[in-house]
């Protein structure tokens, strides 16, 4: 029907260009931001499923460098008790060397102040060594720990050095206390010594498979973020090929409705002639 007042073919020519501009709009913010999902509107499901990801990905994240932290302070810890260890080897030789009846009064005087340091080293070892400005065995491992090696709340592994950080202090209290002046205090220095290595030798023992689990919760930390990262991406990513395509076909469509456009509007000249 031929009109004046409504123009079907420009209005419906209309509608096709308003379509494909935004069809084209689209295209052109996912090329142009690499991301499929910008908004809710895109894919409501999968901005929520994608935000989930990324909140569990990033957590995971700062679960990894929870056990790097973790692991560097029982390496510190470690690493101390092993100076303990040397340092009690040295005074076990010193007090096996002084309660042997060839050791004069002068030996034993000499050995006992070698003994004496290195007692107070000992102390020092364990009172001052510290982590990030706290004492690692006079506070830190004093109790339970809990380490926060995942995202959730519950992903929580609990270590309690706090028995043999005590059996340590113990032996070393002990030791220092103890004297090679004699014969006798250096065979009761042996005693003391034996028992301090094995206290400290458990210890690193616990530290060093503490540790090694930590190593492993990282590794499974890192697959899973990576799996996480993959599966987020596969949700939100643009696939540059297909979107390409369909900004290309959006543009020939728009050049083209707006032809018909043009062509529709003609149409009420077509009125006036019937007039003439």
């Amino acid at each position: 029907m031929l009109s004046l007042h409504t123009n079907n073919a420009a209005l419906s020519a209309q509608n096709a260009i308003t379509r494909t501009q935004n069809s084209l709009s689209t295209s052109m913010t996912r090329l142009s931001t690499g991301y499929r999902i910008n908004s809710a509107m895109d894919d409501a499901a999968g901005l929520q499923i994608a935000s989930r990801l990324k909140a569990q990905t990033s957590g995971m994240g700062v679960a990894m460098r929870n056990t790097q932290n973790s692991t560097s302070m029982l390496q510190t810890a470690e690493g101390a008790l092993d100076e303990v260890s040397n340092m009690m080897i040295r005074m076990k030789d010193l007090a096996t060397q002084a309660a042997d009846a060839s050791s004069t009064a002068a030996d034993k005087t000499a050995m006992n102040a070698e003994y004496a340091e290195l007692a107070k080293e000992l102390n020092n070892v364990m009172t001052n060594t510290t982590f990030g400005g706290t004492s690692l065995f006079g506070t830190t491992m004093a109790a339970p720990m809990d380490f926060q090696i995942g995202a959730g709340a519950t992903e929580v592994m609990t270590v309690d050095f706090s028995g043999g950080v005590t059996a340590v202090t113990g032996s070393v209290t002990a030791i220092t206390a103890g004297s090679l002046a004699t014969a006798a205090g250096a065979t009761a220095a042996i005693t003391l010594l034996e028992t301090g290595l094995q206290n400290s030798n458990t210890l690193r023992s616990s530290l060093g498979a503490s540790a090694n689990r930590l190593e492993h919760v990282y590794n499974n930390l890192a697959n899973i973020s990576t799996n996480t990262k993959n599966a987020t991406g596969r949700i939100m990513d643009v696939d540059f090929a297909t979107e390409s395509a369909n900004m290309t076909s959006s543009q020939m469509l728009l050049q083209a409705g707006t032809a018909m456009l043009k062509q529709s509007n003609s149409m009420s000249s077509m009125v006036m002639s019937l007039l003439q």
